[in-house]
């Protein structure tokens, strides 16, 4: 089970890729829209330069189209029809052969300065350009310079519906006599509408006009006509563009901000003739509400948020297949580990993934479950190699103890006994004085067996080897087992090759491991069996097949000393042969055995054969016999040839 507060790796995986994406795909998204809104608004600044400047050309070819017919206008009428006429009928032909954007035409007396005839009104529409007129020498040709052009800022059609974006500019020219003199002054007012902006941009994007002084010319807001743009909101922002415009710059900006609104302002300058011959600068300006220039960008706004929207949900189901995909081969995994933790039947961990790496992750996990199995059986052996050592240990002591107590039990009852003056002749004292003695022995023969494969453990004995004879060392081996043979009546016999005579070995220990040899034989042979030592040379190919307790690598080249003892006994069950050579081990371990001992007597013989690079062999028939070999190699070659009887 996990742990309280933690969560599934599907939830997790599904949680980080949204934390993610999810930011990486606003951002995105935040960055595509300030692009776009980026190149809508230098769409729209360049858009309103463009309006500005055609204002700007519109302008100019208004006013040089209205100077030129007031200018044919005072040509055409001379100074004496006006006399044989009436003013208000020469006033009237005027005004219907000017084009439709003039609103009024006045006819000013140069003498008196009395309007003598007019359409608009008793009010002068050109106030003080009499004067400037009069102060001209005679002259009877006109020039387009001599007619003024002036700004009408007066107040007296304020009262009146203006249209919106207009610009009123009032057009003077002289009217001389026969003698070229100054009679009368022609003056017309027209208005320049500025419809063209209106529809280009936006209903509600307008023009204004600024002169160089930065009076207001034109505006929509009739209030503002005539005043400077101190007056006007943001005056540092106008003041800054009138001044740019009069230095020949062109650019846009974004304005100022009215009523709450954010305002984009395109602009240029065009050169005008005002009052005579005079040149001035005037500043247009194109203005239109940021909004309205962004209007497109709606339809982008909402393109981006279904297309947010849309990835949004992409991403989400991308995310959940992909954490499927990852997911659900993990949980196949952990639930196979789950089984493995609770020692299930061992079987394949799930493989054939889309993913490769879970692929070598299920065969890896395959590798360390089968190793893991293996190690499991190895500490299962162990420990059950464990208990039996422990219990081996117990019926070691137990049968130690026994095969103690026996001879120390003898020699202190034969002791007693000759202590307490129990013996009626000294034959009998000589008796359990022999008594004490084989037991002594016995008991001594023990504890060197305990004390040897005690010294073998920590590798404490040496070999000394010496050349010996080995027919003396059968015979001398023979002996010491003979008593006890012929008290069962068992045949002892010695057989050595005559070609064996001297070889290299430790006397003791062969002669130790010869006697444990034929001690076993003799116990386990029956009345009136026969034990046989042989001694041989024999080679490694002899002993491939043979059983032994190791199976370590074998020349079959080198010649060896084979040590042979065979009997007639019980035999030995191959079920049991693998318990032959552990030392403390009996195969009958009974408390009710029929056979004493300790165990330790082929365990030793195997140990020190190994010592001298050697190993021992065996065969076993139940019900018929044994017969254990001591492979020794001969550091001294003997024999030249093999006999081919021997070798098969």
């Amino acid at each position: 089970m996990g742990k309280s507060g933690s969560s599934s790796f599907r939830r997790v995986l599904l949680c980080r890729i949204l934390l993610l994406s999810i930011p990486i795909l606003l951002v995105g998204e935040y960055m595509v829209y300030r692009k776009v809104r980026s190149s809508v608004l230098t769409t729209a600044r360049y858009t309103l330069m463009e309006s500005a400047a055609q204002e700007a050309k519109n302008i100019q070819a208004m006013t040089a189209m209205m100077r030129s017919s007031v200018l044919v206008s005072s040509q055409l009428a001379m100074a004496k029809s006006v006399q044989s006429g009436t003013a208000q009928q020469f006033v009237n032909r005027v005004k219907t052969s000017l084009p439709e954007q003039v609103e009024c035409v006045q006819l000013v007396a140069a003498a008196t300065g009395q309007i003598v005839g007019s359409t608009c009104g008793a009010g002068a529409i050109a106030p003080g350009v009499r004067q400037q007129l009069a102060s001209q020498r005679p002259q009877t040709t006109l020039k387009p310079l001599d007619v003024v052009i002036s700004p009408n800022l007066t107040t007296a059609s304020r009262a009146q519906v203006q249209p919106v974006n207009q610009l009123e500019l009032v057009f003077s020219a002289p009217m001389y006599d026969a003698a070229g003199r100054l009679a009368y002054v022609l003056s017309a007012k027209a208005s320049l509408q500025q419809q063209a902006f209106g529809q280009a941009i936006s209903r509600q994007g307008y023009t204004v006009v600024l002169n160089q002084a930065g009076i207001i010319l034109a505006h929509p807001l009739v209030e503002r006509i005539g005043h400077p743009v101190t007056r006007a909101p943001n005056p540092p922002v106008l003041e800054y563009v009138r001044k740019s415009a009069i230095a020949g710059e062109q650019d846009s900006l974004h304005l100022f901000e009215e009523n709450k609104a954010e305002w984009l302002a395109g602009y240029t300058a065009i050169q005008v003739p005002i009052e005579g011959d005079e040149q001035q600068t005037w500043v247009v300006l194109a203005i239109a509400p940021i909004a309205n220039a962004l209007y497109e960008l709606r339809a982008v706004q909402l393109v981006l948020i279904l297309l947010t929207l849309g990835l949004l949900g992409a991403s989400v189901l991308a995310t959940l297949f992909m954490t499927r995909d990852l997911a659900k081969p993990l949980e196949r995994l952990g639930g196979y580990a789950l089984k493995v933790r609770d020692r299930a039947a061992f079987t394949p961990a799930p493989k054939n993934f889309k993913i490769r790496e879970l692929n070598q992750l299920a065969e890896a996990m395959d590798a360390m479950v089968q190793q893991l199995d293996e190690r499991a059986e190895e500490l299962e052996t162990a420990w059950q190699e464990a208990q039996a050592a422990n219990q081996l240990k117990n019926e070691f002591l137990a049968t130690t103890s026994h095969e103690l107590r026996t001879p120390l039990n003898a020699i202190i009852g034969s002791v007693r006994l000759i202590r307490d003056g129990c013996c009626d002749s000294p034959e009998e004292v000589q008796e359990f004085l022999q008594q004490a003695d084989d037991a002594a022995i016995h008991l001594l023969k023990l504890i060197n067996d305990l004390l040897d494969i005690s010294k073998i453990e920590v590798g404490q004995i040496l070999l000394n080897l010496q050349p010996i004879e080995v027919q003396a060392l059968c015979q001398t081996c023979i002996y010491w087992i003979t008593p006890t043979a012929e008290k069962k009546r068992i045949e002892v016999a010695v057989e050595v090759e005559p070609e064996l005579q001297l070889v290299t070995i430790d006397e003791r220990r062969v002669r130790q491991m010869l006697t444990n040899l034929l001690s076993n034989a003799v116990k386990f042979t029956a009345e009136g069996g026969q034990v046989t030592l042989r001694a041989r040379q024999g080679y490694g190919y002899q002993l491939e097949k043979e059983n032994r307790p190791d199976r370590s690598p074998i020349n079959s080249a080198t010649p060896y000393l084979c040590l042979e003892v065979t009997d007639s006994g019980i035999g030995i069950d191959p079920k049991h042969w693998h318990l032959l050579f552990r030392p403390f081990q009996q195969i009958d371990s009974s408390s009710t055995r029929n056979y004493e001992g300790t165990g330790l007597g082929l365990s030793l013989t195997k140990r020190l054969a190994e010592l001298h690079g050697g190993t021992v062999s065996f065969d076993s028939t139940p019900g018929k016999g044994s017969v254990f070999r001591i492979w020794l190699p001969m550091l001294e070659a003997i024999a030249p040839a093999v006999d081919s009887n021997l070798a098969a």
